[in-house]
C-alpha cells in the first residue's frame, strides 16, 4: 500500500506542477485539474498518515529511552496515535480501491422494448418513469434526447440524459436485460405473459474525451415523424449520424431545429464511442455493450418485475423487494446499495491480491 500511495504523490505533485506552467491552455488544465482532483483525497490523507506514523516513531523512541517521565509521557500518546493510525490505514486503503472514472458524471440510458410486442413497449414507458422518479427524488435532471412511441403509450425505445453528480455511479448496475410478468389489459383469459425490455447505461462525456473526425461521420436530415395535424412539423429537422469506422448509429428528433438535434446526437455518439475505448482500457469495470444489453430474449435477465405476486427480483444479489408499486415509484435504492456494497467489497478484495 505504501508503495501504491508513493506513487500517487509523486502524480499528485507532477500535476501541480504542470498546473503552474499550463498557460493560457483552458483545454489541458481542466483536463490536469480533472485528474488532480481525482487525487486529492488519497494525497491529503496520505500527508495525515505520514505525520501520524513519524509521532508514533517519535514516541516510540521515547519509551525505548532512559527516561522514566518521557516514556510514560510517551505511551499515552501512543494509546492516541495508534488507533488513528489505523483508522487512517482503513480509508486510505479503501480510498486505493480502483474506481471508474466515469462514476461522477452525468448517463445517457436508453430503453428498448425486447420480447413481448406491445407489453413490452408499455413496459419501457414505466422503466421510463421509474427511472425519472429516481433522478427526481435525488434532484437530478431528466432529459429526453429521443424516443420512438406506439400508439397505445408505449415506447419502443427511448433514450435520455440525466444530470446529476454521481448519476452514472448509482445507475450503471441498471445495465441489462429487466424481465416483467403480468397479466396484459388485453389479454382476456387471464394469462400471465413474460416480456422483456432492455437497458443501456452510457457516460456522458466532454468534447475532449473524444476526438471524432467529421470524415468519418456520414449525417442524413429527415422530418420528424410525429402526430399528424395542421400543426405537423413539415421542415427536415431530424439528424441521423452514421459513425462508419465502427457502424454506430444515432438519430435525434425531440429538439426543434436540425441543430439542436445535431448537438444532441453527436453527445450521445461521443458517449457510445467512450465506451467502446473505455471497454478496451478497463474491461474490469464493464463488459462488452452487446452483453449489457442482450438480446432481449427471456431468458437473459438481471431484474424480474412478477406483479401478480408484488415481487421484484434482483437476480445478480438473489435480492427481493415485495413493494412493487414503491419500486416503480422509484425506489430502487434497496437494489442499487447493495450492488455498490458488493461492488466495493469485489474492489477491496483483488486490492488485497496484489499487495500479497
Amino acid at each position: 500500500m505504501l508503495e501504491k500511495i508513493k506513487t500517487i504523490e509523486e502524480k499528485y505533485q507532477d500535476l501541480v506542477r504542470q498546473m503552474e506552467s499550463v498557460g493560457d491552455d483552458y483545454k489541458r488544465a481542466k483536463e490536469i485539474g480533472m485528474e488532480k482532483a481525482e487525487l486529492e483525497d488519497v494525497y491529503f490523507k496520505a500527508m495525515q498518515y505520514h505525520k501520524i506514523f513519524k509521532q508514533i516513531e517519535e514516541a516510540q523512541q521515547l519509551i525505548d529511552g532512559d527516561e522514566e517521565e518521557m516514556r510514560e509521557l510517551a505511551e499515552i500518546d501512543l494509546e492516541t496515535l495508534q488507533p488513528q493510525l489505523e483508522k487512517l490505514d482503513r480509508e486510505l486503503k479503501a480510498l486505493l480501491v480502483p474506481t471508474d472514472p466515469r462514476d461522477k458524471r452525468n448517463v445517457i440510458m436508453e430503453i428498448r422494448a425486447g420480447a413481448g410486442g406491445d407489453e413490452a413497449a408499455l413496459f419501457a414507458t414505466e422503466l421510463f418513469r421509474m427511472y425519472s422518479r429516481y433522478a427526481e427524488k435525488r434532484h437530478w435532471k431528466v432529459e429526453v434526447l429521443s424516443q420512438n412511441e406506439i400508439g397505445i403509450g408505449g415506447l419502443k425505445e427511448i433514450s435520455f440524459l440525466i444530470k446529476g453528480n454521481g448519476a452514472y455511479s448509482r445507475l450503471k448496475f441498471e445495465s441489462g436485460v429487466h424481465r416483467v410478468q403480468r397479466v396484459p389489459t388485453t389479454e382476456s383469459s387471464g394469462r400471465i405473459h413474460t416480456s422483456t425490455v432492455t437497458v443501456a447505461v452510457l457516460a456522458e462525456v466532454e468534447e475532449f474525451d473524444v476526438e471524432v473526425n467529421n470524415n468519418d461521420l456520414r449525417i442524413d436530415v429527415y422530418i420528424s415523424a410525429g402526430a399528424g395535424g395542421q400543426n405537423v412539423q413539415k421542415n427536415a429537422t431530424a439528424v441521423r449520424i452514421t459513425h462508419i469506422p465502427t457502424g454506430l448509429v444515432v438519430s435525434c428528433q425531440d429538439e426543434r431545429s436540425q441543430l439542436q438535434n445535431k448537438l444532441r446526437a453527436m453527445s450521445i455518439l461521443r458517449a457510445k464511442l467512450y465506451e467502446l475505448e473505455e471497454e478496451k482500457r478497463q474491461g474490469e469495470f464493464d463488459a462488452d455493450r452487446k452483453s449489457q444489453v442482450g438480446s432481449g430474449d427471456r431468458s437473459e435477465k438481471i431484474r424480474t418485475y412478477n406483479y401478480p405476486q408484488n415481487r421484484i427480483t434482483d437476480h445478480r444479489i438473489n435480492i427481493s423487494s415485495y413493494n412493487l408499486p414503491s419500486v416503480m415509484d422509484g425506489d430502487i435504492d434497496i437494489f442499487i446499495d447493495e450492488l455498490q456494497m458488493r461492488n466495493e467489497a469485489d474492489r477491496l478484495s483483488a486490492l488485497g491480491e496484489d499487495d500479497d
